[in-house]
């Protein structure tokens, strides 16, 4: 077995997802089978219960474990379904050493922080080598060199390179900032990063330098000596337009055969072709398409932080790519139409909108009056969960004429609860136990012949991922129906609603689904529904 560690220094949100998912891509193309982990420093079980805007969106596995969004990254790299045995948690890892000492698994020792923690995290990290037949793992630790929530993980890595230094590799991804344009950039952070890594005993291998602009060779030089490494370990890595660009970037320094090399395998020819053609398109097309989300999760203070929503930036990104074209993304906040409902009008100027999941009742109402918005103006729309949800509250208020339709979600007694918890899942609710209550992971859909939905997928039966909790009341189907709304997909017994839509003569594009089609989507295979959403949107 073979392991790459990807650690971060200076600070959070450098690249570690992107750097990790990006060599995880250059070693496949290389020959190598590989498989990528995420550690995430959290005392959380898995990342169902982590604020969005703080931690960022929570992706979903097809096994219906809610992990962090790099895994997103990993698999939209990778081209590759992951599954629970690639993420873990400190809370996910002390709970297992828990139960297994209350199991007398131990056999009566006294079980310890150190070594039994960075143990069970090496056992882990195996399993998911073993079960993906990976020859090389990509494992990435959460936080910041440093920092105390991650030094038992540093520890693992520790005592996997003492007992086997030829199979383990340690890169740090570090930033170099600039303080303004007349100044130079700063590696002293850098140096810092690496003292505290040697203060846990790991010297790093490779420095990934993250900076705005390209390294120059003096600041190479500078970081290689006082970091104790080799100055073609220093790999440049500024920022870039598009993230898919980066394993073609990392590749004019060699890395792979840098990693190779370290990790005494043979190196393999290689085979960038195709992401390389993507850079240079998305570098070189001139069109684009203008795509609005509204959402609720993306404000903090006077910032926009879109890690709330990113599988959905990116798989509009794969849509638009497939015809050529950029996109821009444009970000409507949702309680504002509640506020100033005359801002609605500038819907218009989209090419398309989104209206993607969520929970609770905070901007319900004014994603609800965009959801009317698109509908009587006719501009291309995609609901995701939530969306679709609110989107079959709208029908049935404007149209069905169900005065007080709502979603129970927000309002418990309510004349028409077209959105409801399914019978035996109020139980589960009224004993606390949430988790049961909720639809996780992959689960089958059929879809109805001569609708948009099969015109996209082409397909009889499709396999989705949801991470939800309310469906479709089945009790209003058929007056849904009857007043021209299209359930086109649907479960194999026909009881849960996954796809509506409204006929072509009636809008150009109005489709919404209770799953999260923008897991599944990937950089040369973008999702069916995301790419008739963007086909429709660029008639506009």
């Amino acid at each position: 077995m073979k392991y790459i560690f990807i650690v971060g220094g200076v600070m959070s949100g450098v690249g570690k997802g992107v750097a990790a998912a990006s060599i995880g891509r250059i070693l496949k193309s290389r020959g190598f089978e590989v498989t990528a982990l995420k550690i995430d420093p959290y005392v959380n079980i898995d990342a169902g219960t982590m604020n969005p805007t703080e931690h960022g969106e929570v992706f979903v596995l097809n096994d219906g474990t809610e992990c962090d969004q790099d895994m997103g990254n990993y698999e939209r790299f990778l081209d590759c379904e992951l599954s629970k045995d690639n993420y873990m948690t400190t809370g996910s890892v002390y709970l297992s050493v828990i139960n297994q000492e209350r199991n007398l698994e131990y056999g009566g020792k006294c079980v310890e922080v150190v070594p039994h923690i960075p143990l069970e995290v090496i056992e882990r990290i195996d399993k998911a080598i073993l079960k993906n037949k990976a020859q090389i793992a990509v494992i990435e630790i959460g936080g910041t060199v440093g920092e105390y929530q991650n030094i038992l993980f540093l520890e693992a890595v520790r005592m996997l390179k003492l007992k086997n230094p030829d199979s383990v590799s340690l890169v740090l991804v570090s930033y170099l900032p600039i303080l303004n344009n007349d100044s130079e950039m700063k590696t002293k952070p850098t140096q810092y990063a690496v003292r505290a890594l040697n203060s846990a005993g790991l010297q790093p291998d490779i420095i990934l330098a993250r900076s705005a602009i390209a390294l120059d060779k003096k600041r190479k030089s500078k970081i290689a000596f006082n970091c104790n490494i080799r100055e073609e370990d220093v790999i440049s890595a500024p920022d870039v337009k598009n993230i898919y660009e980066v394993p073609v970037n990392f590749e004019k320094d060699n890395l792979s055969e840098n990693i190779l090399g370290k990790l005494k395998l043979k190196p393999k020819s290689r085979d960038l072709k195709k992401w390389r053609q993507l850079a240079n398109l998305v570098n070189s097309t001139k069109k684009s398409v203008k795509i609005g989300i509204v959402g609720k999760y993306f404000g903090s203070g006077g910032f926009i932080l879109t890690d709330s929503y990113i599988s959905i930036i990116e798989a509009v990104k794969h849509a638009a790519y497939y015809f050529k074209v950029k996109p821009e993304i444009i970000w409507l906040d949702a309680e504002d139409y509640e506020k100033n409902p005359k801002n609605l009008k500038e819907l218009s100027n989209c090419d398309g909108v989104i209206i993607p999941g969520g929970f609770g009742s905070r901007a319900v109402e004014g994603k609800i009056a965009a959801i009317k918005y698109l509908r009587e103006k006719k501009i291309s729309f995609l609901g995701i969960c939530y969306g679709m949800q609110l989107a079959v509250v709208e029908f049935a208020r404007s149209v069905a004429g169900l005065k007080g339709a709502h979603t129970t979600e927000v309002e418990s007694d309510i004349h028409h609860p077209i959105i409801d918890i399914l019978a035996e899942q109020k139980k589960h609710l009224e004993n606390k136990n949430y988790g049961a209550t909720m639809r996780l992971g992959s689960y089958p859909a059929a879809i109805k012949n001569g609708t948009i939905a099969y015109s996209a997928y082409r397909s009889p039966l499709v396999s989705e991922r949801h991470r939800h909790r309310y469906e479709v009341n089945p009790d209003y189907i058929e007056r849904l129906e009857k007043s021209g709304l299209i359930f086109s997909g649907f479960s194999p017994d026909k009881r849960l609603m996954e796809i509506i839509e409204l006929p072509k003569n009636k809008h150009p594009f109005f489709v919404a689904s209770q799953f999260h089609p923008e897991f599944k989507s990937h950089p040369f295979k973008p999702h069916p529904l995301f790419r008739e959403f963007v086909r429709t949107s660029l008639k506009k």
